[in-house]
């Protein structure tokens, strides 16, 4: 080849030397590390990207993609690019592996907050109840007449109108006290009653773009830093042209000698690729090292080091602590751990009927106190099956009617999610570095290898974008 063709672009169209007035050691020296830095930004940038979108699975029917998958390595067929029934398509790595990023999340910050104890109580469980007796207030006879006529409406309706207003008036004066023994009982028992980790896993698997917006909002600064980094690739590119020049300038042209002489055994080394295998492996190269150091700046090492070591000295994500504990606290208060989503796993969760059960039992015993004198003769004309079936009946149904009124209440809560929000933020302020830079990186270091091989290939085809453009 001679050095005319080496040194055009477009298939040889374009003599870059001749059109600049430029040697080919300048062009290069220009366009490369240009060319490089752009493959770094486009890297980190679609990188950050492939972590957090799509939210959903998007993509397309491929054929006989249904009977090779079974063939594929198992590394492979654990990527975010297949569906059943043969799609070929993506989705973000963090929303795709939604149970596990949540269970990460739940072993590095939630469980090191507190137990699910630490929780209810930041809650208060004496207002949860002043709250549940507040807002059940106004429905107790409601409640009263709905139970009793669903399950014996004929005493209802024969009952004298001041026995009525006796049992309406006895209930609405015990409801406070019937709800602080039953909250009390259990606050006592709620690591029995409600499980934190599965509370919290289940609730952000099935809300990945929660999920995605918790993870991005922790590290937004890093995050942005990693898209900035890549125009390292510009330094890289000078060391890339640099080589290229000297693979150039120590080959003979025609009958024109090589400029720099090198003994044969190393001339064999260094030309044992060609020119063109050297651009392509240089960009994939700075594609790597771009997506390689920024991840290294972000999470490494968590506490100071000497500049030798790590020139930055300390992780920048270790650096922002103070702050980062502040947003997932406020993350974890208002979006993750609320009091509708504790309520909702008190009542509605895998101990959903053992929580109903406490609360039905103190105010059936608070029922059958209140009946007092007309106990018994109650139990007689209505029969002991039907008598018991009121009290289960009016307990079950405050278990069932309380969810709606805590959190229908928007005020109150606020004002539960404030105190989670602030022990969240004090425990997490409170980690090791070392534990909490690793909150941030288990959500990205799972499919780190993926960004390195996405950084590879991009640029591997800015090397091949260079070649079209420049020549050899």
């Amino acid at each position: 080849m001679n050095a005319g063709i080496e040194a055009a672009g477009f298939f040889g169209l374009l003599d870059w030397e001749k059109t600049t007035g430029l040697s080919k050691f300048w062009v290069d020296m220009i366009t490369i590390p240009i060319f490089s830095a752009m493959a770094g930004l486009i890297t980190n940038w679609t990188g950050v990207i492939m972590l957090f979108a799509p939210v959903r699975f998007t993509g397309f029917y491929v054929p006989g993609l249904k009977a090779l998958f079974p063939l594929l390595p198992r590394k492979v067929q654990i990527l975010p690019t297949f569906a059943p029934g043969g799609i070929l398509g993506f989705q973000g790595f963090i929303p795709a592996r939604s149970e596990k990023m949540a269970s990460l999340m739940v072993d590095n910050a939630v469980a090191k907050i507190g137990t699910a104890k630490d929780f209810f109580d930041q809650m208060d469980p004496r207002k949860i109840s002043a709250q549940v007796a507040l807002v059940a207030l106004p429905n107790v006879r409601s409640m009263v007449d709905s139970t009793m006529v669903a399950e014996h409406p004929r005493l209802w309706a024969d009952m004298p109108p001041r026995a009525r207003e006796a049992i309406y008036t006895r209930v609405e004066a015990e409801l406070p006290a019937i709800t602080d023994r039953a909250f009390d009982f259990i606050g006592a028992n709620i690591d029995q009653l409600l499980d934190v980790k599965l509370m919290v896993v289940g609730y952000l698997r099935r809300r990945p773009e929660l999920l995605k917006d918790v993870i991005y909002g922790l590290g937004a600064p890093e995050l942005r830093f990693m898209i900035r980094s890549g125009v390292l690739g510009f330094p890289f590119g000078v060391i890339v042209a640099l080589w290229l020049s000297l693979l150039h300038y120590s080959t003979p042209h025609g009958d024109t000698p090589a400029v720099i002489s090198l003994p044969g055994w190393l001339y064999e080394v260094l030309h044992f690729l060609p020119a063109w295998a050297w651009v392509l492996a240089g960009g994939a190269l700075v594609g790597v090292l771009v997506n390689v150091i920024a991840i290294k700046v972000v999470f490494e090492p968590a506490v100071p080091q000497p500049r030798y070591r790590y020139p930055w000295r300390v992780a920048k994500f270790a650096k922002r602590q103070y702050q980062a504990a502040a947003d997932l606290g406020h993350a974890i208060g208002y979006q993750i751990v609320t009091l509708d989503v504790v309520t909702e796993q008190l009542l509605d969760g895998p101990s959903g009927d053992k929580t109903r059960a406490v609360i039905a039992h103190f105010l059936e015993a608070e029922i059958d106190r209140i009946l007092g004198p007309l106990r018994s003769v109650t139990r007689l004309a209505i029969g002991p099956r039907h008598f018991d079936a009121i009290q289960a009946t009016a307990g079950a149904s405050l278990a069932t009617e309380m969810k709606p009124w805590l959190v229908e209440d928007i005020e109150f809560s606020q004002t539960t999610a404030a105190s989670v929000d602030r022990l969240a933020t004090e425990k997490l302020r409170e980690l090791p570095p070392e534990e909490f830079v690793e909150m941030l990186y288990t959500a990205i270091e799972q499919d780190a290898w993926l960004l390195y091989l996405h950084g590879g290939v991009l640029g591997a085809f800015i090397g091949a974008l260079h070649l079209l453009i420049f020549g050899v």
